[in-house]
C-alpha cells in the first residue's frame, strides 16, 4: 500500500468496485484521480494499430495506477483495465496533491514507487532483445521476488498466471508452460499444483 487508506478516506476518497474487463481509465483521457488498488489485478496496456496489445504491467493489491500522470498535463498514454474483480480507492487529483504538499514524506514514497515502476518497464522492454525464454522468465521472476523482499529458493509464490507471464514477457503461453517445466527440471523453480515457487 502506497498511501494509508484511512488517510485517503479521511480526505474524501471513495471506494469503487470494478468487474473483470471493466475500464478504469482510457488512453487519451485526462488524469483526474489518484487510483490505489485495494484488491484485484489491473492490466496497463496499449493497443497497437494492427490490433495487437502491448502490456506495460499487471499491478495488484496495494499498488497505485497512472499516478505519474497526476504530475503533468499529459493525457494517459495507456489504458487501465480490471483483469479480476477489483476494489479501487479513488481520490481527486486536487485532493491528492494537497495531501502530498502537507506530507512531503509521502512525496518521497510516491517518487520511489514511480522509480520502481520505471525500472520494471525498462526491464520489460529489454525482453524484446532477449531470445532465450528461460532468461526472460528468470529476469521477470528475479525482479518481482526481489521487489517483495524474498531471497530463499522457492520462498516466493509467483503472483501471475501463465497467461499473464506470457503477456509480460512477450512469449506465447505454450512457451511459458514448456519452459517453466524445464526450469523445474533444472531446479530453478518448484511447482506445486499449478503454483510456481521461485
Amino acid at each position: 500500500m502506497i498511501i494509508c487508506e484511512d488517510l485517503l478516506f479521511s480526505r474524501g476518497a471513495i471506494l469503487e468496485k470494478y468487474n473483470a474487463a471493466d475500464i478504469i481509465f482510457k488512453e487519451g483521457t485526462a488524469a483526474k484521480y489518484y487510483f490505489q488498488i485495494r484488491y484485484g489485478t489491473v492490466k496497463l496496456n496499449t493497443f497497437l494499430e494492427d490490433g495487437k496489445e502491448f502490456v506495460h504491467g499487471l499491478p495488484f493489491d496495494g499498488h497505485c495506477i497512472g499516478e505519474s500522470y497526476l504530475f503533468t498535463d499529459h493525457h494517459y498514454a495507456i489504458n487501465a483495465i480490471a483483469v479480476t474483480d477489483c476494489e479501487i480507492i479513488k481520490i481527486s487529483k486536487t485532493k491528492f496533491l494537497q495531501i502530498l504538499l502537507e506530507k512531503p514524506d509521502l512525496m518521497l514514497e510516491i517518487n520511489k514507487y514511480i522509480a520502481d515502476r520505471m525500472h520494471f518497464r525498462f526491464m520489460i522492454s529489454s525482453f524484446l532483445a532477449i531470445s532465450d525464454p528461460i532468461v526472460k522468465l528468470m529476469k521477470l521472476f528475479d525482479h518481482i521476488k526481489s521487489y517483495f523482499g524474498f531471497e530463499e529458493a522457492y520462498s516466493f509464490l509467483i503472483p501471475y498466471t501463465r497467461q499473464q507471464i506470457a503477456t509480460l514477457t512477450g512469449l506465447r503461453v505454450e512457451t511459458v508452460i514448456r519452459y517453466v517445466k524445464k526450469m523445474q527440471e533444472q531446479k530453478l523453480v518448484k511447482i506445486e499444483s499449478t503454483k510456481i515457487y521461485y
